[in-house]
């Protein structure tokens, strides 16, 4: 479905969350490295509470947060201390990121804090052993320039990272402390956003900020996008922990789709004049000798199903507003917060192993018509009863309209709830951690760096290079020592191949590539810049230098026969292949030359420059063609 999003009014923002590359945690002197599980040597449980804040409100997504008490289990290790435990009060900002955080304000053109004040983020999911999250807000009122015009940065906040989920077992969460404290940056942009494709250039562009500092971590987990998507009629929905930049465009087209369907949905009950019975059935009696195997092991374990009915629902529980995703999924979320399995209803029913007898039993004792819908769930009495109080819930925010939530974003863009938007309850001072004063001496003494996109360009106009081998060189850590060696008179395409893809090619075959070093590729393209060994030849130096990096480079050339021959012999080796190809000249004419060069080059084994080889191939080719 294509989507106007002018029309529907989107107004979307992104906020890029990036852990920074320091020495050290942000409140204490642990290191920011990642931990396998199974070195942990100690580990605890915590139950965590929603507090009040300093007006005396509790937060609502707090509340939510303990709908059902789960345990959360910790896994600490000899690189974690007391202040991760939440056992220690936590040490003074970390100022390795409190200068990086700075530098990527003025990189964003903010106005920054003349005081940097820590405070206090509420969260009970149990991924802060404390229960909340320190921040600090470093600027805003920023800018970057896209195609659709200026972007405002609203804020850039210095915070710690959350500890790492291992294992959600539905009553208690297992989580890892290693992460736990690593500097992060939180970047919020104006909701200037105008559709799916700009929120992906902006997020692009971000991300080419924070790597162009060369101070940000790098992989799988080190940045997240959040992406906060509304419509006119809509409501604001922020959709978390979108980890790869090209499902940004995706999250956004698929939010503004799902409020699309579900303002449709509302309409649609509108007119049917829809209504939420809030009575709960238990119809545990009707399937004392079910076939279905989920309802029948959670009645053996002394669980209830119970059913509810919505008035008016049918066919409408089943509507996609997502891809694979529908209302009733949006339901079935809900209720899975209280620990079920999730929903049964009856636009899927007969299903599942409950038969069309079972489903017609169940909506006789409801009194339910046929244009009437039927939820149940199953499970211990409590959790039932919760579970489908919180579809109940869902049930008349359809009727009325889109409601304002935190969304989790899944692998094919699509999204699932979390729970409702957090208020400004959740935020109270940090009264362990002292503010630092950010004073004019310290923002005068940042050293800035050069942006990749304005390095690549120089690339291209300096030395020659296409756009693509100008981009990947920018955004390489090699680029000083590409650098350096372009003050020879090496070409810049040969340097880009050798450092960034050869390298790779390598890598595939199982060479043993990190055993190269600078000084290694140095010798390299010496060697190629004395013609010594031919450009060509690169790859099977490499790879000899890789299986033996204590020989000399030279040495290596003679020992993998990469030697370079003079032009007698190369105009003798052409000669030879020609002749013994007479036949192709004459049926392809200089067609053949392609085919040729690669025979050529096998021969020669990357001894002869490509250049001078092709030089003397396309003369012979044309003494054939002209006798």
């Amino acid at each position: 479905m294509a989507l106007d999003y002018r029309a529907l009014g989107l107004i979307c923002g992104i906020e890029i969350h990036q852990q920074l590359d320091t020495a050290s945690k942000l409140f204490c002197g642990c290191p920011t490295k990642h931990r396998e599980v199974e070195e942990s040597n100690f580990e605890f449980f915590r139950y965590l509470r929603p507090s009040r804040s300093e007006l005396g409100e509790i937060d609502r997504a707090a509340l939510e947060e303990v709908l059902v008490t789960r345990r959360f289990h910790y896994k600490s290790y000899d690189s974690t201390c007391l202040v991760e435990a939440d056992e220690e009060p936590p040490r003074e900002i970390n100022a390795e990121a409190l200068e990086i955080s700075l530098v990527i304000a003025r990189l964003l053109n903010m106005k920054i804090v003349d005081e940097l004040e820590t405070m206090r983020k509420m969260v009970i999911d149990g991924s802060n052993t404390s229960g909340f999250q320190r921040t600090g807000y470093v600027g805003s009122d920023g800018s970057i320039e896209t195609a659709e015009g200026a972007v405002g940065i609203s804020i850039l906040s210095l915070e710690e990272e959350a500890a790492r989920i291992i294992e959600d077992r539905g009553d208690s969460v297992v989580y890892s402390l290693d992460r736990l404290g690593i500097p992060l940056v939180e970047i919020g942009t104006a909701p200037d956003i105008v559709s799916p494709a700009h929120a992906r250039e902006v997020a692009s562009y971000l991300g080419m900020i924070l790597r162009s500092t060369g101070r940000v971590k790098r992989g799988l987990g080190t940045i997240r996008q959040d992406v906060n998507v509304s419509i006119k009629g809509g409501a604001r929905v922020e959709v978390k922990g979108v980890q790869a930049l090209n499902l940004v465009d995706k999250v956004v087209e698929f939010e503004a789709l799902r409020q699309v369907r579900l303002l449709e949905i509302r309409d649609e009950l509108a007119r049917r004049r829809a209504s939420v019975d809030a009575a709960v059935w238990d119809v545990s009696g009707i399937f004392a000798a079910t076939g279905s195997k989920v309802l029948a092991r959670s009645l053996k374990s002394g669980g209830v199903v119970l059913a509810c009915r919505l008035a008016g629902f049918a066919g409408l529980v089943g509507r996609e507003i997502q891809p694979d995703r529908r209302l009733g999924s949006e339901m079935s979320d809900r209720a899975k917060r209280a620990g079920v399995g999730g929903i049964f209803h009856t636009d899927e029913l007969p299903a599942y192993g409950i038969t069309p007898a079972e489903v017609e039993a169940v909506r006789c004792q409801l009194a339910a018509a046929e244009s009437d819908a039927v939820i149940m769930v199953t499970g211990p009495r409590e959790r039932a009863d919760k579970a489908l109080q919180a579809v109940l819930v869902r049930a008349r925010e359809a009727l009325a309209f889109v409601p304002e939530e935190t969304r989790r974003a899944l692998p094919n863009g699509c999204s699932e709830y979390m729970r409702p938007l957090p208020g400004s309850a959740r935020m109270y001072p940090e009264t362990d951690v002292p503010a630092v004063v950010i004073t004019q001496e310290m923002l005068d003494g940042l050293k800035m760096p050069e942006l990749f996109a304005d390095r690549s360009k120089r690339y291209q106009k300096d030395y020659d290079l296409s756009a693509e081998q100008a981009r990947v060189m920018a955004a390489s850590p090699n680029y000083p020592l590409f650098e350096e060696i372009m003050k020879t008179n090496l070409s810049g395409s040969i340097a880009v191949r050798a450092l960034e893809t050869i390298p790779i090619e390598l890598a595939r075959e199982g060479v043993a590539v990190s055993n190269l070093t600078e000084q290694h590729y140095r010798a390299c393209f010496a060697l190629v810049s004395q013609g010594r060994v031919a450009k060509e030849g690169l790859t099977g130096l490499m790879r000899a230098l890789a299986a033996h990096p204590e020989m000399a480079a030279d040495e290596a050339a003679a020992a993998a026969g990469l030697a370079g021959v003079d032009e007698e012999e190369v105009e003798k080796a052409v000669r030879a292949i020609v002749a013994s190809k007479v036949d192709l000249v004459q049926s392809k004419g200089e067609r053949a030359a392609a085919p040729l060069m690669g025979l050529v080059m096998k021969e020669l084994r990357g001894k002869a420059d490509g250049s001078i080889v092709s030089a003397i191939l396309k003369k012979e080719i044309q003494n054939i063609l002209s006798q």
